[in-house]
């Protein structure tokens, strides 16, 4: 029987292509890996079929199973989405009750599946998508402050305050950590899930030493205590897809974007998007925001030869590597902060909730490779800021320094996955110091 490492992931796409990629990252020789793919409700799978297709003919050593849609009763009342995935767990224990898996690796909202794999022995290690920042400040200390909240600890009364954390070098205004905590079952129910990281075999980040030092640095120091120690923790990143034939078809390479952009000079286009929940923007916000644009070189039907719009979906990684591509206004998931970095491209900020406020914290106090957008906390962003963002990054010399700087951190991570590089190495330490020796 064959030797197997299972990646367990849900069924979006923000999910499966990082995880694909961290897949042939970890492919040893001898060894398959199954990603397993499960499905809470009923998703859109226009782009994730054909998807599983391309990479599964380009890298046999990788098999896709996707297993049963699950729906909530009727009566799941006030069940958290993280109760929700609870409800895969029997479908899991029949896949492992005739795999030969070895190890698992888990998605962050499937950590219900820890259970299952200490009942079948398999060592796991849990996939945290986010910044090591964001491993650092929520996973460390949200639990305390949520103990702080529940005692009747009000942070709005604190506005912009900056919050310390111990070990941490970054403050965090409290006005963000508003947006990343709270008194809710959801939150409740995130704090378990931190409360497990000292149960893995590790915790994998997609995230480089030279990109995030303080941040993993104060994790280690944590981990020197006994006391107080998490799983360790192996940084891998920058994970992101760069061959854009495996990401797109033939016909989404040929979208309307890149064709317009492949007219436009070098380095001379901002490109706007806000993930998957940017269309929640506010009608009036997204008048300001084309006002905005169109004072600052381009907007719609008026200057169709200078501004394009795509009301729907556009290829990112492939618009991000044009040459074209001189800026990207981002909400600062840490995926399309990464593929903005790999790309050389700067960046600012505009936040829209939960995590992305560590993200933008880090990456504009610390790392330095993105301006904020002012004005988003208090609702409406006006068009001259818009504007002056926008015209800063693009012309003025702060904006070429910018530029400097994140095409140096680019380069830096390009090196942390080559051979030599820190995230190589950590590469091999799981295979090493986990529990993957046996499977070469």
């Amino acid at each position: 029987m064959g030797k197997e490492i299972i990646i367990f992931l849900l069924d979006e796409w923000g999910h499966l292509d990082v995880m694909v990629e961290l897949a042939k990252l970890l492919h040893l020789p001898g060894v398959s890996i199954t990603i397993l793919i499960t499905r809470i409700f009923s998703v859109d799978n226009l782009h994730i079929d054909p998807y599983i297709s391309r990479v599964s003919n380009a890298h046999p050593y990788l098999s896709f199973n996707r297993m049963p849609i699950v729906y909530p009763p009727s009566n799941s009342g006030s069940a958290t989405l993280l109760d929700h995935f609870h409800l895969v767990i029997p479908h899991l224990k029949i896949y492992l009750s005739t795999s030969s898996a070895r190890a698992i690796i888990l998605d962050f909202f499937l950590s219900a599946a820890l259970e299952v794999a200490t009942e079948f022995n398999l060592p796991s290690y849990f996939f945290f998508p986010s910044s090591a920042s964001n491993l650092s400040t929520a996973f460390l200390h949200l639990p305390a402050l949520h103990d702080q909240l529940t005692a009747s600890l009000n942070l709005k009364d604190h506005g912009d305050t900056p919050m310390q954390f111990p070990r941490t070098l970054c403050p965090i205004p409290a006005s963000d950590m508003i947006r990343i905590s709270g008194q809710t079952n959801e939150t409740e129910a995130m704090i378990v899930q931190y409360k497990q990281l000292t149960q893995y075999a590790g915790i994998i980040v997609n995230s480089f030493q030279i990109l995030e030092p303080f941040a993993l640095e104060s994790i280690a120091e944590r981990n020197r205590d006994p006391r107080s120690a998490l799983a360790p923790v192996y940084s891998v990143g920058p994970i992101t897809t760069n061959d854009c034939q495996e990401i797109y078809s033939n016909d989404e390479l040929q979208h309307e974007s890149l064709a317009w952009l492949s007219g436009q000079p070098s380095k001379s286009v901002v490109f706007l998007c806000f993930g998957r929940r940017g269309s929640a923007l506010p009608g009036e916000q997204i008048r300001e925001i084309a006002v905005g644009l169109e004072r600052s070189g381009g907007f719609l039907e008026r200057t169709k030869l200078r501004g394009l719009v795509v009301k729907s979906w556009v290829p990112q990684v492939a618009v991000l590597g044009h040459p074209a591509v001189g800026g990207f206004v981002t909400h600062c998931g840490w995926n399309s902060a990464l593929e903005s970095i790999v790309a050389g491209v700067p960046m600012i900020a505009w936040p829209q909730q939960n995590e992305h406020m560590v993200n933008k914290n880090f990456l504009v106090e610390e790392a330095k490779l993105v301006v904020a957008m002012r004005g988003f906390k208090g609702g409406l962003v006006d068009s001259d800021e818009i504007e002056e963002r926008v015209c800063w990054l693009m012309i003025s010399r702060g904006g070429k320094d910018l530029r400097a700087r994140v095409a140096a951190a680019r380069d830096c991570g390009m090196a942390a996955l080559r051979v030599g590089g820190s995230s190589f190495a950590a590469i091999a330490e799981i295979a090493r110091d986990g529990t993957l020796p046996d499977l070469v």
